[in-house]
């Protein structure tokens, strides 16, 4: 496996907007394509597309939220044919470890729909704990880099 990030393009967006998580998880996560619409018309929102090598396996969209003053993984899917082999933990371990140089010691957040535990399980293996706060209706989980 070797994860990279790399910025949306004109090369590339229509092959991101195509990858899909399984039927399941839709409620769990906005569609690549709106998160792309945002992040063109919003500001400090940072879309990547994860690739392992030349493939295109996943997406995700990190953010500087002005209203809390906090640095958050905003969106996170890997397509549904690459799940359950490993790339969500290596993409998010990359990400972090991006974070950590970018950034230095911060607390990097993100947020759960509550039923969503596989992505729970996923976060915290990887050292995210709950606040104890809510969010949108999610929990909100936070990692110190």
């Amino acid at each position: 496996m070797n994860i990279s990030f790399k910025e949306i393009n004109k090369e590339n967006w229509e092959e991101c907007i195509n990858l899909d998580v399984r039927k399941e998880q839709e409620k769990f996560v906005a569609s690549n394509w709106y998160s792309i619409l945002e992040a063109k018309f919003g500001e400090k929102l940072y879309p990547l597309c994860i690739y392992d090598n030349e493939t295109m396996i996943g997406f995700l969209m990190y953010d500087f939220d002005p209203e809390t003053g906090r640095w958050e993984l905003s969106r996170f899917m890997i397509d549904k044919k690459y799940q359950r082999k490993g790339y969500g933990k290596m993409s998010m371990i990359q990400l972090v470890n991006l974070m950590k140089e970018k950034l230095g010691n911060i607390k990097f957040y993100l947020s759960i729909e509550p039923k969503n535990l596989i992505a729970q399980k996923l976060y915290e293996s990887i050292g995210f704990k709950k606040t104890g706060e809510i969010m949108w209706d999610e929990e909100v989980m936070v990692i110190e880099l």
